[in-house]
Protein backbone atom coordinates (compact mmCIF):
# COMPACT_ATOMS: atom_id res chain seq x y z
CA UNK A 1 0.00 0.00 0.00
CA UNK A 2 1.46 3.83 -1.08
CA UNK A 3 2.25 5.04 1.80
CA UNK A 4 0.06 8.34 3.49
CA UNK A 5 1.70 12.03 2.48
CA UNK A 6 1.55 14.70 5.06
CA UNK A 7 -0.66 16.56 1.91
CA UNK A 8 -3.60 13.76 2.20
CA UNK A 9 -4.36 14.63 6.01
CA UNK A 10 -5.81 17.93 4.72
CA UNK A 11 -6.92 16.51 0.97
CA UNK A 12 -7.79 13.01 1.08
CA UNK A 13 -8.83 13.26 -2.64
CA UNK A 14 -5.03 13.95 -4.64
CA UNK A 15 -5.39 13.56 -7.74
CA UNK A 16 -2.09 11.54 -9.12
CA UNK A 17 -0.39 14.87 -10.11
CA UNK A 18 -1.48 16.54 -7.06
CA UNK A 19 0.31 13.28 -4.80
CA UNK A 20 3.20 13.84 -7.67
CA UNK A 21 4.24 17.13 -6.15
CA UNK A 22 3.21 16.62 -2.52
CA UNK A 23 6.09 13.61 -2.72
CA UNK A 24 8.58 16.17 -3.36
CA UNK A 25 7.31 18.16 -0.41
CA UNK A 26 7.42 14.99 1.43
CA UNK A 27 10.91 14.33 0.44
CA UNK A 28 12.37 17.62 1.76
CA UNK A 29 10.38 17.55 4.94
CA UNK A 30 13.06 15.94 7.13
CA UNK A 31 15.70 18.35 6.34
CA UNK A 32 13.22 21.33 7.05
CA UNK A 33 11.97 19.62 10.25
CA UNK A 34 15.77 18.76 11.38
CA UNK A 35 16.73 22.47 11.46
CA UNK A 36 13.88 23.88 12.84
CA UNK A 37 14.64 24.44 16.73
CA UNK A 38 18.04 25.85 15.32
CA UNK A 39 16.12 28.21 12.87
CA UNK A 40 13.82 29.46 15.41
CA UNK A 41 16.25 30.37 17.79
CA UNK A 42 18.66 32.07 15.33
CA UNK A 43 15.94 33.96 14.03
CA UNK A 44 16.99 33.85 10.19
CA UNK A 45 15.80 30.76 7.33
CA UNK A 46 18.65 28.48 7.30
CA UNK A 47 20.88 28.93 4.48
CA UNK A 48 19.86 25.98 2.48
CA UNK A 49 16.30 25.94 2.52
CA UNK A 50 15.91 28.02 -0.39
CA UNK A 51 18.01 25.78 -2.30
CA UNK A 52 16.09 22.52 -1.00
CA UNK A 53 13.25 23.83 -2.47
CA UNK A 54 14.59 24.72 -5.70
CA UNK A 55 16.61 21.64 -6.39
CA UNK A 56 13.08 19.85 -5.93
CA UNK A 57 11.47 21.95 -8.08
CA UNK A 58 9.00 23.52 -5.51
CA UNK A 59 9.87 27.08 -6.32
CA UNK A 60 7.90 26.40 -8.91
CA UNK A 61 5.33 24.82 -7.17
CA UNK A 62 2.01 27.15 -8.69
CA UNK A 63 3.98 27.75 -12.07
CA UNK A 64 2.61 26.93 -15.57
CA UNK A 65 4.69 24.31 -17.54
CA UNK A 66 5.97 26.30 -19.88
CA UNK A 67 6.94 28.70 -17.57
CA UNK A 68 9.79 26.00 -16.51
CA UNK A 69 7.12 25.11 -13.18
CA UNK A 70 5.16 21.93 -12.17
CA UNK A 71 1.65 23.73 -13.14
CA UNK A 72 0.16 23.35 -9.45
CA UNK A 73 -2.81 25.15 -8.54
CA UNK A 74 -4.34 26.39 -4.97
CA UNK A 75 -5.04 22.71 -3.57
CA UNK A 76 -1.10 22.12 -4.38
CA UNK A 77 0.23 25.48 -2.59
CA UNK A 78 -2.50 25.04 0.13
CA UNK A 79 -1.40 21.48 0.73
CA UNK A 80 2.44 22.40 0.84
CA UNK A 81 2.29 25.26 2.70
CA UNK A 82 0.10 23.03 5.25
CA UNK A 83 2.65 20.11 5.46
CA UNK A 84 6.13 22.51 5.47
CA UNK A 85 3.97 24.33 8.26
CA UNK A 86 3.57 20.76 10.25
CA UNK A 87 7.60 20.44 10.72
CA UNK A 88 8.12 24.58 10.40
CA UNK A 89 6.41 27.39 10.45
CA UNK A 90 8.92 29.83 9.85
CA UNK A 91 10.18 27.85 6.27
CA UNK A 92 6.28 27.75 5.28
CA UNK A 93 5.57 31.63 5.84
CA UNK A 94 8.64 32.22 3.96
CA UNK A 95 7.77 30.13 1.00
CA UNK A 96 4.14 31.13 0.90
CA UNK A 97 5.51 34.70 0.19
CA UNK A 98 7.60 33.52 -2.27
CA UNK A 99 4.56 31.60 -4.14
CA UNK A 100 2.47 34.55 -4.12
CA UNK A 101 4.47 36.63 -5.90
CA UNK A 102 2.89 34.15 -8.41
CA UNK A 103 -0.46 36.19 -8.63
CA UNK A 104 1.73 39.06 -9.91
CA UNK A 105 2.10 37.09 -13.06
CA UNK A 106 -1.07 34.72 -13.76
CA UNK A 107 -3.61 37.46 -12.96
CA UNK A 108 -1.79 40.02 -15.34
CA UNK A 109 -1.96 37.04 -17.95
CA UNK A 110 -5.86 36.28 -17.18
CA UNK A 111 -5.96 39.78 -17.71
CA UNK A 112 -4.87 39.85 -21.15
CA UNK A 113 -7.15 36.90 -21.69
CA UNK A 114 -10.11 38.61 -20.72
CA UNK A 115 -9.33 41.58 -22.61
CA UNK A 116 -8.89 44.05 -20.11
CA UNK A 117 -5.47 45.80 -21.56
CA UNK A 118 -4.86 48.04 -25.07
CA UNK A 119 -3.08 46.41 -27.95
CA UNK A 120 -0.46 49.13 -26.24
CA UNK A 121 -0.42 48.18 -22.95
CA UNK A 122 -0.71 44.28 -23.65
CA UNK A 123 3.18 43.30 -24.65
CA UNK A 124 3.98 45.72 -21.44
CA UNK A 125 1.48 43.47 -19.30
CA UNK A 126 2.81 40.88 -21.22
CA UNK A 127 6.68 40.68 -20.40
CA UNK A 128 6.50 41.19 -16.34
CA UNK A 129 4.13 38.76 -16.29
CA UNK A 130 5.95 35.87 -18.16
CA UNK A 131 9.64 37.61 -16.08
CA UNK A 132 7.90 36.98 -13.35
CA UNK A 133 6.88 33.52 -13.76
CA UNK A 134 10.25 32.33 -15.65
CA UNK A 135 12.19 33.62 -12.67
CA UNK A 136 10.36 31.07 -10.13
CA UNK A 137 10.23 28.40 -12.91
CA UNK A 138 12.60 28.20 -15.35
CA UNK A 139 15.40 30.09 -13.42
CA UNK A 140 14.23 28.50 -9.75
CA UNK A 141 14.98 32.17 -8.34
CA UNK A 142 13.04 32.79 -5.08
CA UNK A 143 11.05 36.21 -4.61
CA UNK A 144 10.05 37.81 -1.51
CA UNK A 145 6.79 39.49 -2.13
CA UNK A 146 6.57 43.41 0.01
CA UNK A 147 3.49 45.33 -0.28
CA UNK A 148 2.87 45.58 3.25
CA UNK A 149 3.66 49.26 4.94
CA UNK A 150 4.32 50.17 8.93
CA UNK A 151 1.06 52.94 8.02
CA UNK A 152 -2.03 52.41 8.13
CA UNK A 153 -6.12 53.40 6.63
CA UNK A 154 -9.26 52.77 8.18
CA UNK A 155 -10.55 51.45 5.11
CA UNK A 156 -7.92 48.95 3.58
CA UNK A 157 -5.44 46.26 4.67
CA UNK A 158 -2.62 48.10 3.35
CA UNK A 159 -2.14 51.41 2.67
CA UNK A 160 0.69 52.03 -0.12
CA UNK A 161 2.97 55.05 0.61
CA UNK A 162 6.06 53.89 -1.38
CA UNK A 163 6.47 56.07 -4.27
CA UNK A 164 7.96 54.96 -7.83
CA UNK A 165 9.28 58.16 -9.49
CA UNK A 166 9.98 58.06 -13.72
CA UNK A 167 13.38 58.48 -14.73
CA UNK A 168 15.56 58.18 -18.03
CA UNK A 169 15.40 54.68 -18.60
CA UNK A 170 13.41 53.20 -15.19
CA UNK A 171 12.16 54.41 -11.85
CA UNK A 172 13.14 55.40 -8.67
CA UNK A 173 11.70 53.80 -5.29
CA UNK A 174 11.25 55.42 -1.83
CA UNK A 175 9.71 53.89 0.97
CA UNK A 176 9.85 51.29 3.74
CA UNK A 177 8.04 48.10 3.76
CA UNK A 178 6.91 46.86 7.42
CA UNK A 179 6.34 43.47 6.28
CA UNK A 180 7.52 40.36 3.83
CA UNK A 181 9.48 37.55 4.15
CA UNK A 182 12.97 36.80 2.52
CA UNK A 183 14.60 40.12 3.32
CA UNK A 184 18.27 39.46 2.58
CA UNK A 185 17.64 36.10 1.56
CA UNK A 186 15.34 36.24 -1.93
CA UNK A 187 16.99 36.85 -5.23
CA UNK A 188 14.34 39.37 -5.93
CA UNK A 189 11.67 41.65 -4.44
CA UNK A 190 8.49 42.19 -5.50
CA UNK A 191 7.95 45.89 -4.26
CA UNK A 192 4.28 46.98 -4.58
CA UNK A 193 4.51 51.39 -5.28
CA UNK A 194 2.58 53.69 -6.32
CA UNK A 195 3.13 56.27 -9.44
CA UNK A 196 4.05 59.68 -7.78
CA UNK A 197 2.66 61.33 -11.50
CA UNK A 198 -0.87 59.46 -11.20
CA UNK A 199 -3.26 59.52 -8.61
CA UNK A 200 -5.88 56.88 -7.16
CA UNK A 201 -5.53 53.45 -7.54
CA UNK A 202 -4.31 53.48 -11.00
CA UNK A 203 -1.10 54.58 -9.95
CA UNK A 204 -0.18 51.40 -8.18
CA UNK A 205 2.53 49.68 -9.82
CA UNK A 206 4.81 46.48 -9.53
CA UNK A 207 8.63 45.96 -9.65
CA UNK A 208 11.20 43.23 -9.72
CA UNK A 209 14.32 44.55 -7.79
CA UNK A 210 17.21 42.54 -7.80
CA UNK A 211 18.69 41.96 -4.14
CA UNK A 212 21.61 44.17 -5.14
CA UNK A 213 20.60 46.44 -6.11
CA UNK A 214 21.38 49.60 -4.56
CA UNK A 215 19.40 51.68 -1.91
CA UNK A 216 17.27 48.73 -1.07
CA UNK A 217 18.34 46.61 2.03
CA UNK A 218 16.46 45.02 5.09
CA UNK A 219 15.21 46.19 7.92
CA UNK A 220 16.67 45.85 11.05
CA UNK A 221 16.25 42.36 12.49
CA UNK A 222 13.01 41.38 13.10
CA UNK A 223 12.15 39.53 17.03
CA UNK A 224 8.59 38.28 16.51
CA UNK A 225 7.31 36.19 18.83
CA UNK A 226 7.13 33.66 16.31
CA UNK A 227 7.62 32.73 12.37
CA UNK A 228 11.01 33.56 13.61
CA UNK A 229 13.00 32.55 10.68
CA UNK A 230 10.83 33.51 8.10
CA UNK A 231 13.34 36.76 7.72
CA UNK A 232 10.68 39.27 8.07
CA UNK A 233 12.76 42.16 8.17
CA UNK A 234 10.97 44.67 6.01
CA UNK A 235 12.58 46.63 3.36
CA UNK A 236 14.13 49.68 2.91
CA UNK A 237 14.20 51.63 -0.54
CA UNK A 238 15.93 54.77 -0.82
CA UNK A 239 16.62 56.15 -4.15
CA UNK A 240 16.59 52.59 -5.58
CA UNK A 241 16.41 52.77 -9.51
CA UNK A 242 14.39 49.83 -11.13
CA UNK A 243 14.86 49.41 -14.94
CA UNK A 244 11.68 49.84 -16.92
CA UNK A 245 11.68 46.21 -18.10
CA UNK A 246 11.42 45.28 -14.53
CA UNK A 247 8.42 47.36 -14.21
CA UNK A 248 4.61 46.66 -14.48
CA UNK A 249 4.03 50.71 -14.90
CA UNK A 250 1.04 50.60 -16.91
CA UNK A 251 -1.61 52.79 -15.41
CA UNK A 252 -4.10 51.01 -13.33
CA UNK A 253 -2.33 47.46 -15.41
CA UNK A 254 -2.21 45.98 -11.39
CA UNK A 255 -5.67 46.87 -10.22
CA UNK A 256 -7.66 45.30 -13.18
CA UNK A 257 -5.03 41.83 -12.89
CA UNK A 258 -6.82 41.69 -9.29
CA UNK A 259 -10.44 41.65 -11.03
CA UNK A 260 -9.32 38.24 -12.15
CA UNK A 261 -8.62 36.49 -8.98
CA UNK A 262 -11.22 34.48 -7.29
CA UNK A 263 -10.70 35.07 -3.94
CA UNK A 264 -10.11 38.42 -1.71
CA UNK A 265 -7.47 41.01 -3.56
CA UNK A 266 -5.11 38.80 -5.35
CA UNK A 267 -6.56 35.05 -4.11
CA UNK A 268 -4.29 32.60 -2.63
CA UNK A 269 -4.54 33.90 0.73
CA UNK A 270 -5.99 31.16 2.39
CA UNK A 271 -2.75 29.01 1.76
CA UNK A 272 -1.65 31.43 4.79
CA UNK A 273 -3.86 30.09 7.14
CA UNK A 274 -2.68 26.43 5.88
CA UNK A 275 0.22 27.18 7.82
CA UNK A 276 -1.28 27.43 11.04
CA UNK A 277 -3.37 24.59 10.77
CA UNK A 278 -0.34 22.48 9.85
CA UNK A 279 1.55 23.71 12.81
CA UNK A 280 -1.26 22.84 14.61
CA UNK A 281 -1.16 19.09 13.31
CA UNK A 282 2.32 18.82 13.91
CA UNK A 283 2.18 19.84 17.56
CA UNK A 284 -0.86 18.02 18.12
CA UNK A 285 0.42 14.39 16.39
CA UNK A 286 3.70 15.43 18.86
CA UNK A 287 1.64 15.62 21.54
CA UNK A 288 -0.66 12.49 21.35
CA UNK A 289 2.43 10.42 20.67
CA UNK A 290 4.66 11.67 23.34
CA UNK A 291 1.17 10.99 26.11
CA UNK A 292 0.31 8.05 24.41
CA UNK A 293 4.49 6.50 24.68
CA UNK A 294 4.44 7.85 28.29
CA UNK A 295 2.92 5.67 31.18
CA UNK A 296 2.11 5.87 34.83
CA UNK A 297 4.65 4.01 36.74
CA UNK A 298 2.13 2.26 38.96
CA UNK A 299 -0.12 1.57 36.18
CA UNK A 300 1.78 0.82 32.98
CA UNK A 301 -0.95 2.69 31.57
CA UNK A 302 -0.71 5.56 28.69
CA UNK A 303 -0.46 9.20 29.91
CA UNK A 304 -2.94 9.89 27.20
CA UNK A 305 -5.26 7.25 29.36
CA UNK A 306 -6.24 9.62 32.00
CA UNK A 307 -9.55 11.20 32.06
CA UNK A 308 -8.13 14.60 31.77
CA UNK A 309 -5.88 13.71 29.10
CA UNK A 310 -8.91 12.11 27.45
CA UNK A 311 -10.82 15.28 27.82
CA UNK A 312 -8.20 17.52 26.31
CA UNK A 313 -7.76 14.87 23.29
CA UNK A 314 -11.73 15.35 22.43
CA UNK A 315 -11.75 18.93 22.46
CA UNK A 316 -8.00 18.80 20.51
CA UNK A 317 -9.56 16.53 17.43
CA UNK A 318 -12.83 18.65 17.17
CA UNK A 319 -11.00 22.07 17.13
CA UNK A 320 -8.64 20.28 14.56
CA UNK A 321 -11.40 19.13 12.40
CA UNK A 322 -13.28 22.37 12.35
CA UNK A 323 -10.08 23.82 11.20
CA UNK A 324 -9.40 21.37 8.38
CA UNK A 325 -13.20 22.36 7.47
CA UNK A 326 -13.26 25.51 6.74
CA UNK A 327 -10.24 25.17 5.25
CA UNK A 328 -11.22 22.65 2.87
CA UNK A 329 -14.18 24.45 2.12
CA UNK A 330 -12.77 27.78 1.58
CA UNK A 331 -9.78 25.97 -1.19
CA UNK A 332 -12.77 24.52 -2.82
CA UNK A 333 -14.70 27.75 -2.99
CA UNK A 334 -11.39 29.57 -4.49
CA UNK A 335 -10.36 26.31 -6.94
CA UNK A 336 -13.53 24.78 -7.68
CA UNK A 337 -13.88 24.69 -11.73
CA UNK A 338 -16.74 25.39 -12.56
CA UNK A 339 -17.54 28.13 -9.10
CA UNK A 340 -19.41 27.05 -6.80
CA UNK A 341 -20.59 30.57 -5.48
CA UNK A 342 -19.37 34.10 -7.19
CA UNK A 343 -16.77 36.08 -6.16
CA UNK A 344 -18.67 38.15 -3.55
CA UNK A 345 -19.67 35.19 -1.29
CA UNK A 346 -16.08 33.78 -1.60
CA UNK A 347 -14.74 36.48 0.07
CA UNK A 348 -17.38 36.60 2.24
CA UNK A 349 -16.79 33.22 3.33
CA UNK A 350 -12.60 33.91 3.83
CA UNK A 351 -13.11 36.90 6.20
CA UNK A 352 -14.43 34.25 8.35
CA UNK A 353 -12.72 31.39 7.21
CA UNK A 354 -8.93 32.89 8.07
CA UNK A 355 -10.02 33.96 11.56
CA UNK A 356 -11.63 30.53 11.96
CA UNK A 357 -8.56 28.59 11.10
CA UNK A 358 -6.06 30.53 12.73
CA UNK A 359 -8.25 29.98 16.22
CA UNK A 360 -8.96 26.21 16.45
CA UNK A 361 -4.92 25.75 15.40
CA UNK A 362 -3.55 28.53 18.39
CA UNK A 363 -6.07 26.48 20.57
CA UNK A 364 -4.79 22.57 19.18
CA UNK A 365 -1.51 24.58 20.37
CA UNK A 366 -2.81 25.46 23.60
CA UNK A 367 -4.30 21.95 24.39
CA UNK A 368 -1.18 20.34 23.13
CA UNK A 369 0.73 22.53 25.65
CA UNK A 370 -1.51 21.74 28.39
CA UNK A 371 -1.36 17.57 27.49
CA UNK A 372 2.72 17.37 27.60
CA UNK A 373 2.89 19.27 31.32
CA UNK A 374 5.62 21.15 32.29
CA UNK A 375 8.09 19.09 30.98
CA UNK A 376 7.07 19.90 27.83
CA UNK A 377 6.70 22.90 27.79
CA UNK A 378 10.25 24.27 26.38
CA UNK A 379 10.77 27.38 24.32
CA UNK A 380 12.44 25.84 21.28
CA UNK A 381 10.51 22.07 21.01
CA UNK A 382 7.35 21.66 18.33
CA UNK A 383 4.72 22.93 21.57
CA UNK A 384 7.09 25.87 22.12
CA UNK A 385 7.09 26.53 18.65
CA UNK A 386 3.77 25.79 17.91
CA UNK A 387 1.95 28.20 20.58
CA UNK A 388 4.20 30.84 19.72
CA UNK A 389 3.48 30.09 15.88
CA UNK A 390 -0.22 30.22 15.95
CA UNK A 391 -0.47 33.20 18.35
CA UNK A 392 0.82 35.13 14.85
CA UNK A 393 -1.98 33.92 12.70
CA UNK A 394 -4.31 35.55 15.51
CA UNK A 395 -3.04 38.74 14.12
CA UNK A 396 -1.03 37.85 10.98
CA UNK A 397 -3.13 39.95 7.85
CA UNK A 398 -6.16 40.50 9.95
CA UNK A 399 -7.70 39.34 13.35
CA UNK A 400 -11.51 37.35 13.55
CA UNK A 401 -12.55 40.12 14.76
CA UNK A 402 -11.61 42.43 11.71
CA UNK A 403 -12.76 40.00 9.54
CA UNK A 404 -16.24 39.28 11.05
CA UNK A 405 -16.51 43.48 11.26
CA UNK A 406 -15.89 43.25 7.91
CA UNK A 407 -18.57 40.27 6.65
CA UNK A 408 -20.47 42.45 8.50
CA UNK A 409 -20.61 45.83 6.44
CA UNK A 410 -20.67 43.50 3.24
CA UNK A 411 -23.79 42.44 4.19
CA UNK A 412 -25.70 45.20 5.80
CA UNK A 413 -23.55 47.97 3.56
CA UNK A 414 -22.49 46.66 1.16
CA UNK A 415 -18.81 47.59 2.27
CA UNK A 416 -15.79 46.11 3.31
CA UNK A 417 -11.98 46.67 3.65
CA UNK A 418 -10.33 47.20 0.45
CA UNK A 419 -7.15 44.83 -0.27
CA UNK A 420 -4.98 47.95 -1.07
CA UNK A 421 -5.55 51.22 -0.86
CA UNK A 422 -3.10 54.14 -1.98
CA UNK A 423 -2.54 57.56 -0.09
CA UNK A 424 -4.66 59.92 -2.45
CA UNK A 425 -7.32 57.70 -2.80
CA UNK A 426 -8.99 58.33 -0.20
CA UNK A 427 -8.79 62.20 0.07
CA UNK A 428 -11.78 64.19 0.77
CA UNK A 429 -13.50 65.71 -2.46
CA UNK A 430 -12.69 69.37 -2.92
CA UNK A 431 -15.26 71.71 -0.21
CA UNK A 432 -15.91 68.61 2.07
CA UNK A 433 -15.43 69.34 5.53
Amino acid sequence: MTAKLTAEILFPDLTDAERARASLVESVLPAIAAEAEFADQSGALPAGHLKLLGDAGLLGLVVPREYGGLDGGLRDLAATTYALGTVCGSTALAYFFHCSSSSRGMLPLAALDAGLYSPDEAPVVRAFAEKVLHLMGTEEKAIGNFASESVKASNANVLIRTTATPVDGGWILNGEKSFGCLSGSADYYLVTARREDIEGMDALTLFLVPRATEGARPRAPWTGLGMRASDNNGLILENAFVPDELALAVPGAFNRATQMSRGSWVGNQIAIAAIYAGIAQGAWSYAFNRTMSATFADTGKPIASSPMHQVMIGDGERHLAEAHLWLRRQVDLEASDPPILPKPEVVQSWKLAKGAICEHAHEVALLALKMCGTSGALMGNEIGRAVRDTAMGLVQAFPAERGKLDLAKMLVENEGWAGLTTTDSFKKPEGAQ
